[in-house]
């Protein structure tokens, strides 16, 4: 059996991708698995580094305003198309699954025309419009979130939950956590992420509670701030205190989770099932720069149940540390959020699409 997958872009639609392709060869090592990405994207990277085979399309975001870069995105979907439907002659895959992303719409477009069964994994509350164009030709449309019947036809949906990285459906010992990061494994952790590509407004928060953290000596902190900010706040990571670990991108985020009592986050998808899977509290900072607002909608999913809570970017300066100190402060909180984030998690999220792209597979062929 030969499986296409394809999108990427961020860790939120890489990490799931991947996810999917461990399940698939533990169910068989005879499935023959080829990525397609986006050059120059992440995905170009970690797929190789997971041992998979990656092809990259020139494709790139559509800008909402309209203007001379319209018509060189449509050079790069026409040569993307044609690149993507060489591809699928090439490999002739049993079935295309798309994670989401630039990458994802003209693979699975060619595949469809070319009868090829298709299926999506959709990570977010609120689907993406390339999710939502291939939705009528897609055999089976997987998602984390209830309440996306309004998107998508009902008949194909399956709540899966998103598939996590598997290191982090293993139980990780706090102690050997708290080592590899040089921490006190008695003191409370604090970690902050920023994504994959890190967050300004974040990484400004913090900075703006150096004097705070400093303060606290009875908290320690692992601060993921983002490569692209790597050069801009040099001068600021020198003077940040003994009690704050640095880094650009944190590559054993098992041991960063296992080694955390309260996360900082933004909500992406992937985030918000990684916390439910590993239970780990947090707040989350939805990004106000992505499409519909969906991050908000993401962590209003976990808010609305009681397993999170929410701040705004307008309400960083004057609200997040006194909601650090509140949480910190009172251990029935912390209880009930892990509570009713391991009830909401779906760890078995990557076995349950694999075992249904290879059953598809096989009565479509």
């Amino acid at each position: 059996m030969k499986v296409l997958i394809s999108g990427g872009g961020t860790g939120g639609h890489v990490f799931p991708a991947i996810a999917i392709a461990d399940a698939l060869k533990e169910i068989s090592n005879d499935i023959e698995i080829l990525f397609v990405g986006a050059t120059g994207k992440l995905e170009m990277q970690k797929v190789p580094q997971a041992g998979y085979n990656i092809v990259g399309l020139p494709i790139r975001g559509l800008k909402r305003k309209l203007s001379l870069d319209h018509l060189k995105w449509i050079f790069l979907l026409i040569i993307s198309l044609i690149k993507a439907f060489q591809t699928i002659r090439r490999f002739k895959p049993d079935i295309s699954v798309g994670v989401g992303g630039y990458a994802s719409g003209p693979v699975l477009r060619i595949s469809s025309w070319m009868g090829i069964p298709i299926v999506i994994q959709e990570q977010n509350s609120y689907p993406g419009i390339t999710n939502k164009l291939l939705a009528k030709s897609a055999d089976k449309i997987f998602v984390a979130f209830q309440g996306l019947e309004k998107y998508f036809p009902v008949a194909k949906i399956l709540h899966t939950g998103n598939p996590v990285r598997k290191d982090l459906l293993k139980q990780t010992d706090r102690k050997e956590a708290s080592n590899f990061f040089q921490l006190d494994p008695g003191k409370k952790t604090i970690c902050v992420f920023g994504g994959s590509l890190g967050a300004r407004a974040v990484n400004d928060a913090i900075l703006g509670s150096m004097q705070m953290i400093s303060d606290h000596h009875e908290w320690q902190w692992i601060w993921q701030y983002g490569s692209i900010y790597e050069n801009t706040l040099n001068a600021a990571l020198a003077e940040v205190p003994q009690n704050v670990k640095c880094f650009a991108f944190i590559e054993r985020m098992d041991l960063a989770y296992a080694a955390a009592d309260l996360v900082i986050s933004r909500a992406g998808a992937l985030t918000l099932s990684e916390l439910m899977v590993t239970g780990k509290p947090s707040i989350l900072i939805p990004s106000p720069n992505v499409a519909e607002d969906h991050q908000s909608k993401n962590a209003a999913y976990l808010t609305e149940h009681h397993a999170a809570f929410m701040l705004s970017e307008k309400e960083l300066s004057q609200r997040l540390w006194p909601l650090i100190e509140e949480i910190l402060s009172d251990d029935e909180v912390l209880i009930r959020m892990k509570t009713k984030l391991k009830e909401m998690a779906r760890p078995k999220a990557a076995e349950t699409i694999a075992n249904q792209i290879v059953e598809i597979a096989k009565k479509c062929n």
